[in-house]
C-alpha cells in the first residue's frame, strides 16, 4: 500500500494529528515487524500490560460542567499539539550497535520497549474506542487527542524496536489481544496512574541522565522530558474526570484507591527488579529508581485522591524485596516444571498473596484535596 494514495495527511506516527492517522502508518510498516516481538507483546500474565475495555455509555454520560475551566484550559493545551513531529529520529539520535550490546542488556532492554510499546498502544485503543462509541463532545475530543498522543509513542517505540529487528504488530495486538473489562471507576483510577507514574519514570530516567550523559546507552532518552509532558497531560484528563464526581474519591471508593495505588507500586517493583542488567546499564540502584518514582506519583497523586501510600512505612521495602524474590521463584517453578515446579510455583504465589496483603494493610497517609486538581510539570 503507498501511504500517499491513501489520503493521509501525515507521512510519520509523529506527525499524525489523529489516532486513526497513525494506526494507519503502522498498518503500512507491519510488514517489517516480527513475530516474536508480537507474541511478548501478546503476552496475558499480572506483570504486562493488558488491553481494556469498559461500559462506555457511563463515559459518555459525564458532564464536566463542574469543572469546565479548567478542562477547557486542559484541551486547548493539548489542540495547541506542543509535540507534533517531536517523535521522529533526528540527528541527535545516535547510532545503535545492536550487535556489540551485551546479550543480557539487550533482552532486558527489547523487554523494556517492547512492554512500554503495548503499554502505550493499549491506552491508543482505549481512547480511541471512547471517541468512536461516544457522542458526548468534551468527552470525545479528549479521548481522540489522548488516543493521537499514545498512538504516536508507540510507533516511536517501535522505530526503535525495527532497528533491533523485532517491531511489534500492533495491528495483529488490536483483533487478537484479549480484553479485560473495568468499570469506568476502575479505569479511572488504574489509567490515571499508569500516566503519572509513566511521568514519574520518565523524568527520574531524563533528570538522571542529564547529570549523567555516559549512561545514556540509547538515544531514545533524549525524547523523554516532552514524552513523559504528554503523560502529565493525560494524568491531569482524568483527575478531571473524577473530579466531575466527589463520589469516585470518597467512601468505599477509597479503599479501591489504596489497592489500585498498592497494585501500581507493586507491579512497578517487581518488574523493575527483573532487569537488573538494564538498570545497571543506565547507572541506576532500582530500589532508589522506585523510591524516587513513588515519591513523585504521590506527590502527584495528593491531586486528586485523599490518600497516600506510606512508602517510609519500616514494612513497606522488606515486604516488596520479599514480594519480588516470591516473584522470581515463580519463574524458576515454572521453568522447572513438574510436580515439583508446579508445587514450588503455587507455595510462592501463596507467599505473593501475603506480601500484597502486607502492604496493603500498612496504614494510609491522609490528606486535604485541593479545590483545583489543575498542576504543571515541576519535576
Amino acid at each position: 500500500m503507498n501511504v500517499q494514495n491513501t489520503g493521509l495527511r501525515a507521512a510519520h506516527t509523529a506527525d499524525a494529528t489523529t489516532a486513526e492517522e497513525g494506526l494507519a502508518i503502522q498498518e503500512e510498516q507491519a510488514k517489517l515487524d516480527s513475530k516474536f516481538a508480537t507474541d511478548v507483546a501478546m503476552q496475558n500474565t499480572l506483570l504486562t500490560p493488558r488491553f481494556y475495555t469498559t461500559d462506555f455509555d457511563e463515559l459518555d454520560a459525564i458532564d464536566v460542567e463542574p469543572v469546565r475551566a479548567d478542562w477547557d484550559n486542559l484541551i486547548a493545551e493539548m489542540q495547541a499539539d506542543p509535540n507534533k513531529g517531536h517523535f521522529r529520529k533526528t540527528a541527535d539520535w545516535d547510532h545503535v550497535d545492536w550487535d556489540g550490546m551485551d546479550p543480557g542488556l539487550r533482552k532486558e532492554f527489547i523487554d523494556f520497549l517492547i512492554s512500554s510499546c503495548t503499554a502505550e498502544f493499549s491506552g491508543c485503543v482505549l481512547y480511541k474506542e471512547m471517541k468512536r462509541r461516544g457522542s458526548n463532545h468534551d468527552v470525545t475530543t479528549l479521548f481522540q487527542l489522548m488516543a493521537r498522543d499514545e498512538a504516536r509513542h508507540a510507533g516511536f517505540i517501535n522505530d526503535a524496536l525495527r532497528e533491533a529487528g523485532v517491531a511489534v504488530n500492533l495491528g495483529f495486538l488490536t483483533q487478537k489481544k484479549k480484553y479485560t473489562y473495568f468499570r469506568p471507576k476502575f479505569i479511572y483510577y488504574a489509567t490515571y496512574l499508569s500516566e503519572k507514574i509513566g511521568y514519574a519514570r520518565y523524568i527520574t530516567i531524563f533528570r538522571h541522565l542529564e547529570k549523567h550523559p555516559e549512561h545514556r546507552f540509547h538515544p531514545i532518552f533524549k525524547w523523554f522530558e516532552e514524552w513523559c509532558n504528554d503523560e502529565f497531560r493525560h494524568g491531569e484528563a482524568f483527575a478531571l474526570l473524577m473530579k466531575t464526581d466527589p463520589k469516585l474519591t470518597s467512601g468505599v471508593n477509597v479503599w479501591w484507591i489504596k489497592f489500585f495505588l498498592t497494585a501500581v507500586y507493586a507491579t512497578m517493583y517487581v518488574r523493575d527488579h527483573q532487569r537488573p542488567a538494564f538498570h545497571e546499564a543506565l547507572g541506576v540502584d532500582p530500589d532508589w529508581y522506585a523510591h524516587e518514582v513513588f515519591t513523585k506519583t504521590s506527590k502527584l497523586s495528593e491531586q486528586i485522591f485523599p490518600i497516600t501510600l506510606d512508602i517510609e512505612h519500616p514494612a513497606w521495602q522488606p515486604t516488596l524485596e520479599r514480594l519480588s524474590a516470591a516473584n522470581k521463584a515463580i519463574a524458576a517453578g515454572k521453568a522447572q516444571g513438574g510436580l515439583g515446579g508446579r508445587v514450588k510455583t503455587l507455595l510462592n504465589s501463596a507467599r505473593a498473596a501475603a506480601c500484597f496483603v502486607r502492604l496493603y494493610a500498612i496504614p494510609a497517609n491522609r490528606h486535604r484535596v485541593p479545590e483545583s486538581t489543575r498542576m504543571e510539570p515541576a519535576y
